[in-house]
């Protein structure tokens, strides 16, 4: 089994910034894509952003040029640094990982989610 555990969320103001941490635990012999989606109030999970292992990343058109993905490949550890936030960004924020474990089988796992509030 894997756990994975958000850190870093909270409550700023419109045009603040927050880092959202997420660490990955357990049965883990590499994770392919780490990255973060989010949930607003009466709408779907969506993608915010991504990073696979070889560094490629993959954005939601409404976060590029605030949003930054970044991993700590050897720390099993994903990163989301958020800029110029927004009132529309508010959202539960879900960490997203796609892990093989030691018998070569792969498998999703989410983290319980973390709220990010913007607001004046």
């Amino acid at each position: 089994q894997v756990q994975l555990v958000e850190s870093g969320g909270g409550l700023v103001q419109p045009g603040g910034s927050l880092r959202l941490s997420c660490v990955a635990s357990g049965n883990i012999f590499m994770i392919h894509v780490m990255g973060w989606y989010r949930q607003g109030p009466g709408k779907q999970r969506d993608l915010v952003a991504a990073m696979a292992k070889d560094g490629s990343t993959n954005y939601a058109d409404s976060v590029k040029g605030r949003f930054t993905v970044a991993r700590d490949i050897a720390q099993n550890t994903v990163y989301l640094q958020m800029n110029g936030l927004k009132v529309e960004d508010t959202a539960v924020y879900h960490c997203d990982a796609d892990v093989e474990n030691t018998l070569g089988s792969v498998e999703g796992y989410w983290g319980p989610g973390i709220q990010v509030t913007v607001s004046s």
